[in-house]
């Protein structure tokens, strides 16, 4: 069957299929697997220390890959400058990046003239609209369900997809909750032209640097197992649930400040858990969708599991 959206023909991919930012895990080689798959891989720009990690990590991708990747950008990441790390992707010949966390605008100046593709994550029809509006080639759009820094209204994707499908006229790209065939299928049945996910990547062979036990609780855990945290800062964020994130929401529930908060949802505390595996000093982002994760394939596996799934459903529809 051909797989041909507004999505994979903006992108020239085979796939309506983007995997997610995922910051400190979005390297070289889950990206490349992505993307030989058939899919759009992604580094993560703001997660490396310097622009010339970065052109080292963009180079890699090219060693390993002749398709379309993209460079996740989140410029809201500890209020970082993100030019001088856009000016690198750019000199190195990038196709597509993707914008989260912040307004997109000055980092669309920034590409002007060029013809790089521009996505934007967005968590808000108002979002949306105005990402549009700046000039994004695509939206990607982002429920309650999903893992990470998510909208502040706990807006559904079965409601928001289809809210913002009918607010924009660029293509709509769905995310969260999403990890399998039928995910892929419902969303285009909302009218969204291709999915991201997040979560369903890290629990996969190629996502190198995540811990084995990071991946075993995605595997293990339940849709029950995620909590909201940093909901009194305005950046609400889904994680595991474990003790370091239960302390976050005690500190939350008794109003504690920024400061108080700071060393338990630092870049370190995530590193903590996700790179070394200690569960109980640090957080893990991770969506909903854990509780249909049953497995550590690798991304060629993923790939042709869910496609013979969305397959599958194309010819029940048909019938």
């Amino acid at each position: 069957m051909i797989w041909k959206t507004r999505v994979t023909e903006l992108l020239g991919i085979t796939y309506p299929i983007i995997q997610g930012g995922l910051a400190y895990l979005a390297y070289a080689d889950l990206a490349a697997a992505v993307s030989n798959a058939g899919g759009l891989g992604q580094i993560t720009a703001m997660s490396l220390e310097s622009p010339e990690r970065l052109r080292e990590e963009i180079r890699k991708v090219k060693e390993k890959t002749d398709r379309p990747f993209g460079v996740n950008f989140a410029i809201g990441q500890h209020g970082r400058p993100f030019q001088h790390m856009l000016e690198a992707a750019l000199e190195e010949g990038v196709p597509v990046v993707s914008v989260t966390g912040g307004n997109p605008a000055p980092f669309f100046e920034q590409l002007k003239g060029t013809n790089v593709k521009k996505l934007v994550l967005v968590a808000a029809v108002r979002q949306a609209v105005k990402a549009e509006e700046l000039g994004a080639d695509a939206v990607m759009v982002v429920g309650q369900e999903g893992g990470g820094h998510l909208g502040k209204y706990d807006t559904g994707t079965f409601v928001l997809i289809p809210k913002v499908v009918d607010s924009v006229s660029i293509p709509v790209i769905a995310s969260g909750g999403i990890g399998d065939g039928r995910g892929l299928m419902a969303a285009l049945a909302l009218g969204a032209e291709g999915i991201e996910m997040g979560t369903r990547f890290i629990a996969t062979k190629e996502c190198v640097h995540a811990h084995p036990i990071y991946k075993e609780m995605l595997v293990k855990g339940s849709e029950h197992d995620t909590v909201v945290i940093k909901r009194t800062l305005g950046a609400p964020g889904r994680a595991i649930a474990n003790e370091w994130t239960q302390k976050i929401l005690e500190i939350e529930d008794k109003g504690g400040t920024y400061e108080q908060l700071k060393e338990y949802i630092s870049g370190e505390a995530n590193r903590r858990f996700i790179y070394e595996g200690k569960i109980n000093e640090g957080f893990a982002w991770a969506g909903q969708v854990m509780g249909l994760i049953k497995d550590v394939p690798t991304v060629a596996e993923l790939f042709a599991r869910m496609i013979g799934e969305a397959e599958q459903i194309r010819r029940r529809w048909a019938n």
